[in-house]
């Protein structure tokens, strides 16, 4: 048996089993979407419930590896509740957070393989199916949230790139904001990068966010967001990098009390949909559909600005410590990884254009 068969047979194996996963922890809280059958709630009382978009004939599956009060969840809840309303039943959408379905990697796959409809996602992890979605990855390529949704979702900028993916069966419908990603950890506050010298510092599986780390010091540790808890405080890792959302509702604050401002990255998230799911909805209810992506994507960025204060001040209630960072030693660190990832046209385009857009704006 040679390499390509050996490892076509790995990847073929690896789907099997994540489908079954899926489909058993699907099976939980009800019967396959288009029954009309209510689904159950999975991972807390606001996951579908009983609620009109949960009971649609069509109930699209997205896998989501936050908790329920996050923004993206809230909006994508809502989003569900309009598409019933306006297809009259037709169609709906449940949400499953907190990993229920898996880790982000794995959900990607469940989507190709058909058994999963969406998932929201790290815009790092498709730089695995095209390298150029480095383009929007880079540090300091968004001056702001509102500049990052401009952007991310202009067709003139993203149409080409978010089909890219359409002959691997994924399709990307919308950038949501993911946040302003900083460093914490539980040892002291980081003010330079060489406090990051010989850190293993957890990042989102990509080899982008691996050098990104590596140019600072530290050491990138791909991981899944439901292991760094654990990871943080048994040691396994020395710190991580998020927003302020993520790090106190996913109770690092707890573990990790010092939160310091680095604002290296303002990844997007990536909302990915089987196309063949788009291709069976008909005109009418597909343009209805798109309407209110748009709509969750405007909704989701105001409920980000309402929240991170107030999570913000939260974890400075319970103990967390912020602090402020040299921005220039960590800009000037990381800079030659913007030249050494731009490495097609495209990808230089479109940073360029992402770029472009902040000094017209």
């Amino acid at each position: 048996m040679d390499r390509l068969t050996r490892e076509s047979g790995m990847r073929h194996g690896k789907a099997t089993a994540l489908a079954g996963v899926a489909a058993a922890a699907l099976l939980v809280s009800a019967c396959s979407a288009g029954t009309g059958v209510p689904g159950g709630a999975v991972g807390g009382d606001d996951a579908g419930g009983g609620s009109a978009a949960a009971t649609a004939e069509t109930v699209f599956r997205v896998a989501f590896n936050q908790p329920e009060n996050h923004p993206q969840f809230i909006a994508m809840q809502a989003m569900g509740e309009r598409l019933a309303e306006r297809t009259d039943g037709r169609y709906g959408i449940e949400v499953y957070p907190n990993e229920t379905l898996g880790a982000q990697r794995e959900t990607i796959e469940l989507v190709q393989s058909g058994t999963l409809d969406m998932s929201m996602v790290a815009s790092p992890l498709l730089e695995n199916f095209n390298p150029d979605f480095v383009a929007f990855n880079l540090p300091f390529t968004f001056d702001s949230q509102d500049h990052q949704r401009q952007v991310t979702n202009d067709p003139a900028i993203v149409s080409e790139l978010y089909s890219s993916l359409d002959d691997q069966n994924i399709h990307v419908l919308a950038g949501f904001h993911g946040g302003i990603r900083s460093m914490y950890n539980p040892r002291g506050p980081i003010t330079t990068p060489a406090d990051l010298a010989g850190m293993k510092v957890r990042v989102i599986e990509s080899d982008t966010n691996i050098e990104m780390i590596r140019l600072l010091g530290g050491s990138g540790t791909p991981m899944g967001m439901g292991e760094v808890y654990t990871a943080l405080q048994s040691g396994v890792i020395d710190g991580a990098e998020n927003n302020e959302l993520t790090y106190f509702n996913s109770k690092h604050s707890e573990v990790a009390p010092y939160y310091s401002y680095t604002r290296h990255l303002m990844l997007p998230d990536y909302l990915i949909i089987n196309p063949a799911v788009l291709e069976g909805m008909p005109p009418e209810d597909r343009a209805i559909f798109t309407e209110e992506v748009r709509t969750a994507v405007e909704e989701e960025g105001q409920l980000w600005k309402s929240e991170i204060s107030t999570v913000t001040q939260a974890a400075k209630d319970a103990g967390a410590q912020f602090n402020e960072v040299d921005t220039a030693a960590f800009a000037a660190a990381i800079r030659p990884l913007v030249e050494q990832k731009l490495t097609s046209d495209v990808a230089r385009r479109i940073h360029e254009q992402a770029r472009a857009a902040a000094t017209a704006g």
